[in-house]
């Protein structure tokens, strides 16, 4: 049977700072260590989102034979006023690049995306309402 546990580890760095690191070498500054800007947790907890969603797209555009070249995902969040202050609302922006990447795909592997496969938008899901818009820009070969 499969481990479904998963680890990160957070190393205080002073102040208000931490180096957020998994079992195989990735690491992401959290906070500010030394001056240097890191990642607020909250924001973390959307770019978690926007990577969960983008692998998904991904996967299942490359499946159904888009010409993807380039993705960029904006996500934003607003949060609650009172504490602990979680999302309320996530707006998730899809901008594909491509040759003739058919809109009807992109729907498709959004709705799978949102409805099946992604684990961080589900999570996120269950207190915040989540929407989504895509645009696909033209690039000539």
């Amino acid at each position: 049977m499969e481990d479904n546990w998963r680890e990160v580890i957070a190393d205080w760095q002073g102040g208000m700072g931490f180096i957020g690191r998994n079992p195989i070498g990735g690491e992401v500054l959290i906070g500010s260590v030394n001056g240097q800007p890191g990642i607020g947790p909250m924001e973390m907890l959307l770019l978690g989102l926007a990577g969960c969603t983008g692998m998904d797209i991904v996967s299942i555009l490359e499946k159904k034979r888009q010409d993807l070249q380039e993705m960029q995902i904006r996500v934003r969040g607003k949060r609650a006023e009172t504490h602990p202050k979680v999302y309320t609302e996530i707006e998730v922006i899809y901008h594909l690049y491509g040759k003739g990447i058919d809109p009807g795909a992109v729907e498709h592997a959004i709705e799978l995306s949102e409805e099946k496969y992604c684990s961080a938008g589900a999570m996120l899901g269950a207190v915040a309402k989540i929407t989504s818009s895509y645009i696909i820009h033209e690039k000539e070969e």
